[in-house]
């Protein structure tokens, strides 16, 4: 029996939730932008309204004014938004147990076994738009397929540019609806990869469709194979609830206010981050025992800057350990250069109850030092305990502490 998927895209997911939030803006053109006044100031989303005026994601937010004076800039509200994507997923839940977010403001759907209730996948599309429409007061666009790369191929190309908001996309049209899309349109086609693909004559999906496989595995082996594949519309993965449980490597990534010249002041974010990392993979019940830090330079024209990694003799999910390699690795690798970002991963990650005993690591004293500090975070709150160094005024401890993945809540 074919599978039936939904791909569920909720249209300009932020700037959608302020005008639900808000009617008064319902006709009004929306921005949801970061904090004007400092890097972050860029579109994070632009209703239709907006984008009929030229206003574009990622674009400076000064630009996207010029181009649009009369718009309404809302800060972002992540938490909140996170809450509505939340929301959603029950939602979903009502109609199948088989739902696998994608992304914040997508989620697949196998809807197979549900598919008894109604006379047809789009019908049962349709009863899911006004679910979500009603409940949450935002417009839903749906791709509909029998393997969750068709339906988002649907659903991108051609569901959000319909009245309707839905497409189907199958086996039986694939090659009148998704050959003569450019092969840029294609799920896992990027740019370089469009280059690469132009440079070889490859302009269309039906182009790839059509090139011997042979010689795409040539050039990039088992990637050849999976893209000849996408253009065919084959895809064997499921739709799985539990997709995002396991998780190979936990990182934080930070983008300075100002360029960081002084080692002193890169110091104090090394540590506020490792400190971060550390207690996220405790949160998760990880330790880790590959260390990675990253700082970007400020000059985009130059870059500086480096990348480098370490394996631990142990694993931990220690802050002080995590630290302590991030340094050795800065030091050994910062070119003395201003920073504007500044990055740090704990990879090769095992559950906290299996670990190497260490006779002079202290395990035990750290960890019952890291469940009191995360007692004492969990009920008072990111600034009720934290280490001497984030009293400096190169600190963004208190600055993070307002966000949710760089945004403010």
């Amino acid at each position: 029996m074919d599978r039936v998927i939904f791909l569920v895209d909720m249209q300009t997911f932020y700037a959608s939730c302020e005008k639900a939030d808000y009617p008064e803006l319902k006709n009004k053109p929306v921005i949801v932008a970061g904090d004007p006044e400092k890097r972050s100031g860029i579109v994070l989303a632009a209703c239709p309204i907006a984008k009929d005026h030229g206003v574009k994601t990622a674009e400076g937010l000064w630009q996207a004014l010029k181009k649009c004076p009369q718009a309404v800039v809302r800060r972002p509200r992540m938490q909140h938004y996170i809450d509505v994507s939340v929301q959603i997923t029950k939602i979903f839940q009502s109609f199948t147990d088989l739902v696998e977010p994608f992304s914040i403001d997508e989620q697949f759907m196998d809807v197979t076994g549900s598919l008894h209730s109604y006379k047809s996948p789009f019908e049962m599309a349709l009863k899911v738009q006004k679910v979500i429409s009603d409940q949450v007061g935002v417009y839903a666009r749906i791709g509909i397929g029998p393997n969750k790369v068709l339906a988002k191929i649907a659903c991108d190309n051609f569901g959000k540019k319909n009245n309707s908001g839905i497409f189907e996309l199958n086996f039986n049209n694939i090659e009148e609806k998704l050959w003569p899309l450019p092969i840029g349109k294609m799920f896992g086609v990027g740019h370089r990869m469009e280059q690469h693909f132009l440079g070889m004559g490859i302009r269309t999906i039906g182009h790839l469709a059509n090139f011997p496989i042979k010689a795409l595995q040539k050039r990039w082996g088992i990637n050849g194979t999976l893209l000849w594949q996408t253009a065919h519309g084959m895809d064997c993965s499921p739709v799985s609830p539990h997709t995002h449980d396991g998780q190979k490597a936990i990182g934080h990534h930070l983008t300075l206010p100002y360029d960081y010249e002084k080692e002193e002041d890169i110091r104090v974010i090394l540590l506020e981050l490792s400190e971060e990392v550390a207690r996220r993979t405790r949160v998760k019940h990880y330790r880790g025992n590959v260390v990675s830090a990253g700082v970007r330079g400020a000059n985009f024209d130059y870059p500086t800057g480096f990348y480098r990694q370490m394996k631990l003799p142990y694993s931990t999910n220690y802050g002080l350990d995590i630290y302590h390699a991030v340094l050795d690795l800065f030091n050994k690798h910062w070119d003395r250069q201003p920073v504007r970002s500044v990055g740090i991963t704990l990879a090769d990650l095992q559950p906290d109850n299996e670990f190497q005993l260490d006779l002079f690591g202290r395990l035990t004293e750290k960890e019952k030092l890291s469940q009191a500090m995360d007692s004492i975070y969990n009920k008072y709150g990111r600034l009720a305990i934290f280490r001497g160094p984030s009293l400096l005024p190169s600190s963004q401890l208190k600055e993070r502490s307002r966000k949710i993945g760089g945004h403010y809540k």
